[in-house]
């Protein structure tokens, strides 16, 4: 009877601890709902053009989601035939592969074939974490059961050839597609596929863009498989082993251009709608970026920065820590619409946006806004601004500015902006006003500037994608645009979460915009714009350059009727260039 008990107290007990035993594996699992929202994945926000082009990418996982009939059944075929050929015939688990898995590595003394199937590989990527314990491979199976339970074997496989990483910041079969051939997934061949399924093992090890050789060995094993398994016939085995691996990224393929511009509306989308959202939820943004404008822009400012240091070169050594930087910006007049955006002369180097963060003066390309507040005011662009030679009072005394480019005691104010005298522009600024002045400045969305006589010269610091917004209002009967670089937001299924409408203020008359462009014409055809014209420009235009004291910063603003556009060139540490 004693023996009895005790048996009988053992068994109970090891029914409880059994029970206790599953319960607690069960303990932190997903619950049915959780199970049911598998298929929502982590998923690049897409960044396209002007043209509504893909020109960027945003992303934690780069991945673009297909359904199953948009996957090449090369690609299908290869990952049954490696990593789980027994698929549509076992209930989430198979253990026949798991005893074999178990006995291979026995027999090695270490792990080196995995009996997980797909299922089991999807329950994993989902949920749990890669330890490598039997409790987290029971729970693993556990959750396969369950996910066979919910999905179709088509679902289960759409959802793991979606998940999957496929290495080199590539998550899915359609951006591995792109990103390593350079077309869509339906369109792999079978050694492409076969390339593909072999980086699901160990994507680092098998990288075809860091061991090409260690890569073409393992697809050898992948078309094996596929031979073995009946996938392919000894034809297309010998056809697609023969063949080499050729890589071709179309899917970043345009991401080195514009990387000012895509950090901008990445800060942009960061602040509107969060870092999670941006970078997991497969947003839709059309930028206005135009990518023909853009590489135009980058080439220009890099050839500009290579010709100032090569003459730069003639006259002084250069300290390897002295970096020229430069800055443009381009927009529609009318629209706002950001064209073209360059903030530094490498990103890589320097992610630090001088379009639109860093605060210079701008020198003598501050005048317009002087002779703009003065047409506001009742003068033109004949009358004529005499006593130049007089000092002018400040608090620290009398001032006489220095000019270069005139001697005259007197010249009209359209001589004045052509010549880009300082005295003019500071005799102008004493008549109409300093306090108006600023005023007028801020109408036209320079902001704060100091309220001095040195104004007129560009004394206060200003940003270039405001100074250029600025200029844009005389190409706009006197209205300023908003700077833009976002049209549009949609959530991944096309619904509509923002849109970004084009705004412009009334800063100066029609009359006084007018006025200013014929005489910002006057210095790109005769004044100190005029290389522009030896150089072979002939369009219709108007602008003025602007420079610092001790040549610190060199500037240029200018406009178009469609076009407006800045450039900036100085050291991030002012001193002369």
């Amino acid at each position: 009877m004693g023996i009895w008990s005790t048996t009988a107290a053992a068994a109970c007990l090891a029914i409880i601890a059994s029970i206790w035993f599953v319960v607690d594996l069960q303990r932190g699992l997903p619950d049915t709902e959780a199970i049911q929202r598998i298929g929502e994945m982590r998923q690049s926000t897409a960044v396209f053009d002007a043209d509504d082009q893909l020109a960027f990418t945003i992303f934690e996982e780069q991945r673009i989601p297909v359904a199953l009939d948009h996957i090449s059944p090369n690609l299908i075929h290869a990952v049954l035939a490696v990593e789980d050929q027994r698929f549509y015939d076992h209930h989430g688990f198979d253990l026949a592969r798991i005893v074999k898995a178990a006995l291979t590595n026995l027999r090695h003394g270490r792990v080196v074939q995995g009996g997980s199937t797909i299922t089991q590989q999807l329950a994993r990527q989902s949920f749990l974490t890669p330890d490598k314990t039997i409790r987290r491979k029971l729970q693993e199976l556990i959750l396969a059961a369950r996910i066979e339970g919910e999905y179709s074997k088509d679902r289960i496989l759409e959802l793991y050839l979606n998940k999957v990483y496929f290495g080199d910041g590539l998550y899915g079969a359609e951006a591995s597609a792109r990103g390593y051939f350079g077309r869509h997934a339906s369109e792999v061949s079978v050694s492409e596929a076969a390339l593909l399924a072999g980086l699901v093992k160990s994507p680092s090890t098998y990288a075809p863009t860091v061991n090409p050789t260690r890569a073409k060995a393992r697809r050898n094993v992948v078309l094996q498989a596929m031979l073995d398994t009946g996938a392919i016939d000894p034809t297309t085995w010998t056809t697609a082993r023969r063949s080499d691996v050729v890589l071709h990224d179309t899917l970043r393929a345009q991401e080195p251009h514009g990387q000012y511009f895509k950090e901008q509306v990445r800060r942009e989308l960061v602040d509107r709608f969060g870092w999670q959202r941006v970078y997991q939820g497969g947003l839709r943004v059309f930028s206005t970026m135009a990518l023909p404008m853009q590489i135009a822009a980058e080439e220009a400012i890099a050839a500009s920065l290579k010709s100032v240091e090569e003459r730069r070169r003639k006259f002084k050594k250069l300290n390897q820590d002295d970096v020229l930087q430069a800055a443009l910006i381009a927009l529609e007049p009318q629209t706002g619409h950001v064209w073209a955006m360059v903030g530094g002369r490498d990103f890589n180097e320097s992610r630090f946006n001088r379009a639109v963060q860093a605060r210079r003066q701008p020198g003598s390309a501050f005048k317009p806004f002087v002779y703009a507040t003065a047409l506001e005011a009742g003068y033109t662009p004949v009358t004529v601004i005499d006593h130049l030679n007089d000092p002018v009072s400040t608090v620290q005394g009398a001032w006489t500015p220095e000019d270069e480019h005139s001697s005259a005691g007197a010249m009209t104010m359209r001589t004045a902006l052509r010549t880009s005298s300082n005295r003019a522009a500071v005799r102008m600024l004493q008549q109409v006003g300093i306090a108006r002045t600023v005023q007028y400045a801020k109408q036209l969305g320079v902001g704060d500037v100091p309220s001095v006589p040195s104004l007129a010269l560009g004394s206060g610091e200003v940003t270039l994608d405001s100074m250029t917004a600025a200029y844009a209002a005389f190409a706009n009967h006197g209205l300023v645009p908003k700077p833009l670089l976002i049209r549009r937001v949609e959530d991944q299924d096309g619904r509509l979460l923002f849109e970004n409408h084009e705004t412009t203020t009334r800063a100066i008359s029609d009359v006084t915009a007018f006025l200013m462009s014929t005489m910002m014409a006057d210095v790109i055809n005769a004044g100190t714009g005029a290389r522009a014209r030896r150089l072979g420009f002939t369009l219709p235009a108007a602008g003025k350059t602007g420079t610092t004291n001790d040549f610190n910063d060199a500037w240029f603003v200018g406009y178009t009727p469609h076009l407006a556009a800045g450039v900036w060139v100085g050291f991030d540490q002012p001193h002369t260039i």
